[in-house]
């Protein structure tokens, strides 16, 4: 995002997003001893916790590291090339999808009515901040950019693996 550009305004939804999903835990720690779970369904969300933290969180830091020319004392995501491959060429914002994954995960886990209500509006928050985030790259990386937003979905991972498996048939 270039400096002139810059806006705190775009990052409200990010922020109430975050304060949502730390509110979903919080509050799912307090309200377990209360909650009848069923027990397959909390597995299934700490499963996807675990999972989705590994593949859409750590996987992009070492793509980036990797592919990116982060420069030496730099955070891996100040990138000076345009990543797409490994989970970059699944899906264009891998760490985003975890979030909304982790929201998820925190509903099946702690299965209360207050956790949904909490987790319900992280999606389309993360999705706001999505598009905001693909305008930054566009602006960064130009036509490359566009280019790979044609092939690569902005979160839809689903998709973009039934694409791949239509392509190898």
């Amino acid at each position: 995002m270039s400096k002139k550009s810059f806006s705190w305004i775009a990052f409200i939804p990010v922020t109430f997003a975050s304060l949502l999903f730390i509110s979903q835990i919080i509050v799912g720690i307090y309200l377990l001893s209360e909650v009848t779970q069923i027990e397959l369904i909390a597995y299934a969300g700490v499963a996807l916790y675990v999972l989705s933290g590994i593949v859409f969180g750590m996987l992009p830091v070492m793509e980036f590291r990797k592919k990116g020319r982060v420069r030496q004392g730099k955070s891996y995501i100040h990138t000076t090339q345009l990543v797409d491959t490994g989970i970059y060429s699944i899906v264009r914002h891998p760490q985003y999808v975890t979030f909304i994954l982790w929201a998820i995960a925190g509903m099946l886990l702690f299965q209360h009515w207050i956790i949904i209500l909490l987790g319900i509006p992280i999606v389309p928050l993360i999705y706001i901040d999505l598009i905001r985030a693909d305008k930054d790259a566009n602006e960064k990386f130009g036509d490359d950019y566009k280019a790979y937003m044609k092939e690569v979905p902005r979160a839809n991972f689903l998709l973009s693996i039934i694409r791949r498996f239509r392509k190898s048939e």
